[in-house]
């Protein structure tokens, strides 16, 4: 396995709309392995392929203390439920960056694993939280798109000082 470039904000490949994954094989597979890998490396709870430079359908997520319960979702649809929940969010894509967000406090995913076959399952509180913030990234949407134009000019502006 093998790390991957996580990209950062404002790199304008984040804005790109991810397509489904047609093909289920042996190299879809190793990349669902570096995407999680590199995810627990970075350290995150979450991350997309879009974050990675490979604009496909797919996220990698564990919420768990231990990393011992990864959900590797490719093609992932979701169902939102209940209450709207405003929490802080943070981004490997924007690192440093804390920010209250507002998402549906339950949803229903279904999606194929890396060997194709559908999973569908209900999440709460924090799974559901960083599966919608990963989810937002494989339709172009980072989490500072919820914030105001005032804010994120001064993250840009911020993260591009400290790439300097």
């Amino acid at each position: 396995m093998s790390l991957l470039e996580i990209l950062h904000y404002p790199d304008p490949r984040l804005r790109t709309v991810a397509a489904p994954v047609k093909i289920f094989d042996q190299a879809l597979k190793q990349f669902c392995d570096n995407l999680l890998e590199t995810m627990y490396a970075a350290p995150g709870i979450g991350l997309a392929a879009t974050q990675v430079n490979v604009h496909q359908q797919i996220i990698s997520v564990d919420v768990s203390e231990k990393q011992d319960s990864p959900h590797l979702l490719v093609n992932p649809t979701l169902t939102l439920h209940g209450a709207q929940y405003a929490g802080e969010e943070g981004c490997l894509s924007v690192p440093g960056i804390y920010e209250p967000v507002s998402r549906a406090e339950r949803i229903t995913v279904s999606a194929a694993n890396p060997l194709g076959e559908t999973v569908s399952f209900e999440a709460e509180g924090l799974l559901a939280i960083c599966i919608q913030h990963e989810y937002d990234h494989l339709q172009g949407k980072l989490f500072v798109d919820y914030l105001s134009g005032l804010k994120r000019n001064r993250i840009r502006k911020k993260l591009q000082k400290q790439k300097k």
